[in-house]
């Protein structure tokens, strides 16, 4: 149920993890502690055990708000190999309800577009992907969005300015949805600012 996940010492099952995390980045963490634990004495049952209590790290797949059945997540995703695992963790959670990506590229390597060809293929997953760029000062980019994400056709778009891009997701956002954002800055309050734009839309079931 949820995250759990068995671990294995060759064939043999050694411990199980009962949790309610998902993902690769969340199942490789916790195999690392238990091998850490293990290097200094402790069974890998007795540290699956004690993972089971762990709620978890900020911006790591955070539930931010659920508002009329939309929820809103939060993550430190910020490169493609990372926004592909972040992906691919809510996929297993949500199976095939929708999943609307909303993502800044703000790290150094992302302004410069060294990866940005990468981004179609590690969104690939999301049903609806919006792409934030300021237009200038410290974190604007050195490449388009627009061109980056065309293999995605309409399913994919990029924003200039905060405002309309919340606007542009709250239209499109449907109960059921699952709204992934993911930055490693704080992406202007989007997160507290879709929860409340949401909350006044008050779209019915």
């Amino acid at each position: 149920p949820n995250g759990a996940f068995d671990v294995m010492q060759g064939s043999k099952t050694v411990a199980t993890v009962h949790w309610q995390h998902t993902g690769e980045h969340n199942r490789a963490n916790a195999l690392a502690a238990i091998l850490a634990a293990r290097h200094v004495g402790v069974a890998p049952a007795v540290a699956a055990e004690a993972l089971a209590g762990f709620r978890g790290v900020r911006r790591r797949q955070e539930v931010r708000g659920t508002v009329n059945d939309i929820t809103v997540y939060d993550d430190f995703a910020h490169h493609p190999t990372a926004i592909a695992t972040t992906l691919a963790g809510l996929r297993e959670v949500v199976g095939s309800a929708r999943v609307l990506a909303v993502l800044e590229p703000r790290s150094n390597t992302m302004k410069l577009g060294t990866m940005s060809a990468r981004l179609p293929e590690a969104l690939a997953s999301a049903d609806r992907v919006y792409c934030y760029a300021a237009p200038s000062g410290k974190d604007a980019v050195q490449w388009s969005p627009a061109a980056a994400l065309a293999p995605l056709g309409d399913r994919a778009s990029s924003w200039r300015e905060l405002e309309p891009l919340i606007d542009a997701i709250v239209t499109d956002a449907r109960p059921g949805d699952h709204i992934m954002v993911m930055s490693n800055g704080s992406f202007g309050g989007i997160h507290q600012q879709l929860l409340e734009r949401l909350a006044a839309a008050e779209k019915p079931l």
